[in-house]
């Protein structure tokens, strides 16, 4: 499979992407000079296809686009391309190693948790000073960019005004507005659209094996979110998940069941998360324990509890966000039901998203009316506001549920 393969539904994209990785290296100019060139790039459109326009290379690039998008996969298939050294089993190799984020002129800043650590930025910074070793650059990708803070995001800043000749920044995020605008105004912005629904069930069915019918179904419930779609068509409980989750809104009809629906749905975001986590972190804690030489059932001796409990803090995080995601992706769900609901009151039920459950949509919709459904979903706008501020997710769904009671 080449560099490009594993994409879909970013054609524009990719082009750009490509022309740029295909130019001879020339990123001896000064930063100010680079990006004020890429800049004038960007604000061109950089999706628009005018790749003459985007072709040339520059020291820092952003990849913004919708969660789903295929944010990371464009970087690292971009990175991949940067690193290869032009020849057929030297590019594989590159690739492998790239994939396995094991390649000596690859570096990546990403998180588990809910923000990324200033410690780990300044680590990440120092690694970009360094010449590459093997390959013609030394490539950084900063997935999930949003989540830095404005004190960490100045780290990052200062690194992106006097890079190194030979090193080139690749940023994620959903949008630009998530970036200060002093980084933004450092980098070259390349803008991904939404894949279709069918691009992305060719891309399970190509790439996964999956049945299409089950691929076009995922494909479409996860509102084309390659990740999600590849979950739900590959674990048949993620999709039973899913389908509780809908039921279990559609059958509100006081504020009792309300408040009872929303200690279910806590409880399947919370599965939802410990199937995601759970067998991870038991290999990462037996990886730890064989690295330190305890063999299994062996008690742990005390001068290496230390190493262990910083792999335990590091797994409490990373469940944090994961039950956070959980949560966010039902309230995503959720929005699919009403809008359908909403669909089906405006006479267009033929653009559902859960088509499965129309019998049940058409029974809410007689029920109510446009301007309730279209209350609901900005009452599932404002539950994120909340839980993003750090609201307790439980008080936030309840105060959403009331507003989806339907007698």
């Amino acid at each position: 499979m080449g560099v490009w393969d594993g994409l879909t539904g970013q054609a524009e994209a990719i082009a750009i992407f490509r022309a740029a990785a295909e130019r001879v290296p020339a990123l001896a100019g000064s930063a100010a000079s680079t990006t004020s060139s890429s800049v004038g790039s960007a604000a061109s459109g950089s999706t628009a296809g005018s790749t003459t326009a985007s072709a040339s290379m520059t020291h820092a690039w952003l990849i913004t686009g919708p969660p789903g998008s295929g944010r990371s996969n464009l970087a690292f298939a971009f990175a991949t391309a940067l690193l290869s050294p032009g020849d057929e089993a030297g590019d594989e190799a590159a690739k492998r190693q790239v994939d396995a984020r094991t390649h000596p002129d690859l570096t990546v800043l990403s998180t588990e948790g809910v923000i990324i650590k200033m410690d780990s930025v300044k680590e990440v910074v120092a690694r970009s000073q360094y010449s590459p070793s093997i390959g013609r650059y030394r490539v950084i990708v900063v997935e999930d960019a949003d989540r830095m803070v404005e004190r960490t995001s100045n780290v990052l800043l200062k690194a992106l005004e006097e890079p190194p000749e030979r090193t080139v920044w690749i940023l994620c995020a959903p949008s630009e507005a998530d970036l200060l605008p002093t980084i933004r105004s450092r980098v070259r912005t390349v803008r991904l659209r939404v894949p279709s629904v069918e691009d992305v069930a060719d891309l399970l069915v190509a790439r996964d094996g999956v049945d299409p019918g089950i691929a076009l179904r995922s494909a479409r419930e996860a509102q084309s979110h390659i990740g999600m779609a590849h979950r739900l068509a590959t674990n048949a409980e993620a999709r039973e998940r899913r389908e509780e989750t809908l039921r279990t809104a559609l059958g509100i009809r006081s504020v009792s069941t309300a408040v009872m629906a929303a200690a279910r749905l806590l409880a399947i975001a919370g599965d939802d998360a410990k199937a995601i986590t759970i067998e991870r972190d038991a290999e990462e804690r037996d990886g730890v324990l064989r690295s330190l030489g305890v063999a299994p059932g062996q008690s742990i001796p005390p001068a290496l509890r230390s190493q262990l409990k910083a792999l335990e803090d590091d797994q409490k995080r990373r469940a944090t966000r994961s039950l956070r995601d959980g949560i966010d992706r039902i309230l995503v769900d959720l929005v699919s039901l009403y809008r359908d609901i909403m669909m089906v009151q405006l006479g267009r039920a033929d653009s559902a998203i859960n088509r499965e459950l129309l019998p049940e949509l058409q029974a809410a919709a007689d029920v109510s009316s446009p301007a309730a459904s279209l209350a609901t979903m900005d009452a599932i706008a404002l539950a994120r506001q909340r839980i993003e501020s750090n609201v307790a997710p439980a008080l936030a769904l309840e105060a959403m549920l009331v507003s989806a009671i339907r007698r």
